[in-house]
């Protein structure tokens, strides 16, 4: 648990475990949720979703109006979100924007995007942390909230997420595991208040990579 108040909790989603329950079953993060009520009458419900291998801040809504409200920023682009990623190679300048449109791979991929001019608006600002040996060290935020968005940007742009399975080099099974971190949430949930901030610690299968590109450990 990151932060906790009456509208809202933000919980540190861990690598590997899906939000949903699939059609075959097993672990998953919705299946907790009833711990999650601190006193309330119903579990809190997801804001937004995070992919299966992406680790770091999670927004739930604690109540229909809540998440009612938190929909609407999400959907609006009022929501920041930053996150770290460590990618295979890396850009030659230390900042930049990558507007490309993107599409659905094919039917039978589900999910799966790939480039496509006539597909829907996607832009991700990104910015160099740190450089190590044949790997960068990227903050990356986007502006528009596409499936897999990050992911795909960084793969077409030649330096793709350290260990993706589906648009880098990463194995189908096993270590190592996507390099991919929501770091950072700001959430403006109420005018009068200034936004609530929370950042998630990077995780443990990041550490080795982060340090090679500067890290402190911070």
């Amino acid at each position: 648990m990151l932060h906790r108040d009456g509208l809202m909790l933000i919980i540190d989603k861990p690598a590997g475990l899906p939000v949903h329950r699939g059609p075959k079953g097993g672990p998953n993060l919705e299946a907790c949720f009833d711990a999650l009520r601190f006193g309330l009458p119903r579990p809190p419900v997801l804001a937004h979703r995070l992919d299966k291998d992406t680790s770091g801040c999670l927004v739930l809504g604690r109540h229909r109006k809540a998440t009612a409200s938190l929909g609407l920023l999400f959907k609006h682009g009022k929501i920041g979100k930053t996150y770290w990623t460590v990618v295979e190679g890396g850009p030659t300048e230390d900042e930049g924007t990558i507007d490309m449109p993107l599409g659905r791979l094919n039917a039978e991929r589900g999910w799966w995007q790939k480039p496509d001019p006539d597909g829907q608006k996607a832009i991700t600002n990104w910015k160099v942390l740190g450089r190590g040996d044949g790997f960068t060290w990227l903050a990356m935020e986007p502006v528009t909230g596409r499936t897999h968005q990050l992911r795909v940007h960084s793969s077409a742009s030649g330096w793709p997420i350290f260990g993706d399975n589906i648009y880098g080099n990463g194995p189908r099974f096993g270590e190592p595991k996507l390099h991919l971190h929501s770091r950072e949430i700001v959430v403006p949930i109420s005018r009068n208040k200034e936004p609530v901030r929370v950042v998630a610690p990077a995780p443990p299968h990041m550490h080795e990579k982060l340090r090679a590109c500067g890290w402190n450990g911070e």
